[in-house]
């Protein structure tokens, strides 16, 4: 009897842990990928479960534990803590997998793609004004153009790239070397030949949109040393 009560106490009690482990990652990985904790900044683990209600330190160092494996912490030996720099070499093999993968997919499935759902970008993209989240839009845009692809593989290689892609956009924008007008046109130029069924032109045009960007984001690292 004792027992059995014990056990439902556990069962009870994993839920909480659970969710506790969930939360701490996804705060963390929130406010790396925001860049709110910069590259190259050290972390606290007791400032860190503070920060998240005295959380105790076994669902943080899980949460780190996985942050780390995703190459987004850090940790350095006798020094503690440190949010993952953005290296050239990330810029270079971040936009290389993009290049890949993404005018591929564009060019051989971009038939498949909605037709609704181009034409709701189009919208948007004519009125950058209007859009109150521009990372969120540019993330949902270029998930849409590869939404088709069914390469499990690809897709693999490709979300393991979002989470840094996504700091070197936020950076980008942060230092004033990304137009929001600019992007929203250079996405109209994808959009206006998908839109006519011409997918050699759509790609070839999301190339030139991604060499863009990856010029722009060494450019970023040039400027803030981030990469040193």
């Amino acid at each position: 009897m004792i027992m059995r009560e014990k056990e439902r106490e556990l069962e009870q009690q994993q839920p909480t842990k659970t969710s506790l482990k969930l939360q701490a990652y996804q705060y963390l990985k929130s406010r790396i990928l925001s860049c709110e904790y910069a590259p190259r900044q050290f972390l606290n683990e007791q400032k860190l479960c503070a920060e998240m209600g005295n959380i105790s330190r076994t669902p943080m160092r899980d949460a780190l534990g996985r942050l780390e494996q995703e190459g987004l912490i850090t940790i350095l030996p006798k020094k503690g803590l440190m949010v993952s720099a953005i290296t050239d070499e990330d810029v270079h093999s971040i936009y290389e997998v993009r290049l890949l993968v993404e005018p591929y997919a564009l060019r051989v499935y971009g038939a498949q793609i909605p037709r609704e759902g181009l034409e709701r970008f189009v919208g948007l993209m004519q009125h950058p004004e209007t859009i109150p989240d521009f990372y969120a839009a540019d993330d949902a845009f270029h998930e849409l153009l590869i939404s088709p692809l069914p390469n499990k593989y690809l897709r693999s290689a490709h979300d393991s790239i979002t989470g840094q892609n996504t700091r070197f956009r936020i950076m980008t924008g942060k230092v004033g070397m990304i137009s929001q007008k600019d992007t929203c046109s250079e996405h109209l130029a994808i959009l206006t030949p998908a839109l006519a069924g011409d997918w050699d032109a759509a790609a070839a045009a999301l190339t030139r949109h991604l060499e863009l960007a990856r010029d722009k984001a060494e450019g970023v690292l040039d400027r803030i040393h981030l990469g040193e």
